[in-house]
């Protein structure tokens, strides 16, 4: 039973796979199965549809987009100030993340070719097709007898257009267009991802809110919304809305990639990370990344008491994933600094070097390399690989500024208690 604010609260007696269902007058909610570890503190929300007095719909009734969003985008902007918490790499992780959020929303066949609006400009006789082909549907559009979910469709596709031809800003109007004609599982998506992708992280953590709310189960939502609020500086939020999407699907590998990457990124170590890592390593052994990333949760966060044992466990687990991927760079350049931190250059030199041979333009790989050469007495070879990794520095900085550059930036204000905020 819950109480009168819908808050409810009961002990597991045992670890395991778990289902909640709840019932109402207003109807049922499902969630799960999902894992419950020995001790955890597991939060389960859930949404009860319950049909007005004036107008009972059944069950089976389309979702409605229940309030006016509360921002409006105005416009484009160079993205080469990302804003945001943090460091470079912070900002290298928003955009990393962002397009992978998107990448869940596109077919196989799709997902690698960025659209022109974030990198190369169509060919001429391409763009000529694009403009021909959201022509065509905005002649259907004028159609009088089409119904609302027949032109939520081609807004959509009209959107999927303009985006191709280098307008985001008309794109994520039509995507919003058809989201609020019918607020569907993809449409609701697609308009978060594409604010996502334009650093637009407030109006995607709305959009994505309003998805999660109408559709609790879907991972990829859950995977948006906490990609926006990460992309906000709240990390806390986005490691507990990823788990959420794990839990949902939790032999899933997806989710558990955004908290590797998240992993990557964190200077100051997450022990809610470490525990979702060594979920996936548990679930997924045979997964060259879930070892990778479960080593590197324990080598970010050995430290104290058990120290020995950790760093023996990671370099265990990340021997395990380079067996599993010989070409996994990172694998072999987080053996090496193990090597090293030990003092043991003359071991570390080969794992470098194997992860520089998998990863020829991996900058840190070349910087430890030629330090380890250094304390080696090897220092020829040392001020070789230091001219390597700065010459790589600098080309990395130059096409990351590029990339920055060809990813806009939504311009956008805030109304309501954010009126007249302008984000920058």
């Amino acid at each position: 039973m819950t109480d009168a604010q819908g808050w409810y609260h009961f002990a597991a007696a045992n670890s395991g796979d778990y289902t909640l269902q709840v019932s109402a007058p207003g109807g049922e909610a499902f969630a799960g199965p999902f894992p419950v570890a020995d001790r955890e503190v597991k939060r389960v929300d859930l949404v009860l549809a319950k049909p007005s007095a004036s107008s009972v719909k059944s069950t089976a009734a389309a979702p409605e987009f229940y309030d006016e969003p509360s921002f409006t985008v105005a416009g484009v902007t160079d993205s080469t100030n990302l804003g945001g918490h943090g460091s470079n790499v912070v900002a290298q992780t928003k955009v990393a993340l962002a397009k992978d959020v998107a990448s869940l929303g596109k077919e196989p066949s799709k997902a690698s070719a960025p659209s022109s609006g974030a990198g190369e400009r169509a060919s001429p006789a391409t763009e000529a097709s694009l403009r021909q082909s959201a022509e065509r549907t905005r002649a259907q559009l004028a159609r009088p007898d089409l119904s609302q979910s027949q032109k939520a469709e081609l807004h959509h596709l009209l959107g999927d257009t303009e985006e191709q031809l280098g307008d985001p800003v008309a794109a994520v109007h039509e995507y919003q267009l058809a989201a609020e004609m019918e607020p569907s599982e993809p449409n609701l998506f697609d308009w978060g991802a594409e604010l996502l992708l334009h650093h637009a992280p407030e109006p995607a953590v709305e959009v994505f809110t309003k998805g999660n709310h109408l559709f609790p189960r879907s991972m990829r939502i859950l995977a948006g919304l906490g990609t926006a609020f990460y992309a906000q500086g709240s990390l806390e939020q986005a490691a507990q809305r990823l788990r959420e999407a794990s839990d949902l699907r939790p032999d899933d590998p997806t989710p558990y990639m955004f908290f590797g990457i998240l992993e990557s990124a964190d200077t100051t170590h997450s022990g809610a990370f470490k525990a979702m890592l060594q979920r996936f390593a548990k679930r997924q052994p045979d997964n060259a990344m879930a070892n990778y990333y479960y080593g590197l949760a324990l080598c970010k966060g050995s430290s104290g008491q058990g120290e020995d044992k950790e760093r023996a466990e990671a370099e265990s687990l990340l021997e395990k994933a380079v067996r599993l991927d010989p070409g996994l760079a990172a694998a072999y350049l987080q053996l090496g600094i193990l090597h090293a931190d030990r003092g043991d250059y003359p071991g570390a030199i080969p794992l470098y070097q194997k992860a520089i041979a998998a990863k020829a333009d991996l900058e840190e790989a070349h910087y430890r390399l030629a330090r380890a050469y250094s304390m080696n007495g090897q220092q020829p070879e040392a001020q070789h690989e230091t001219q390597v990794y700065k010459e790589l520095a600098t080309r990395n900085a130059e096409e990351i500024d590029r990339e920055r550059h060809q990813i806009q930036q939504f311009v956008y204000t805030l109304r309501g208690g954010a009126a007249g905020k302008q984000a920058q």
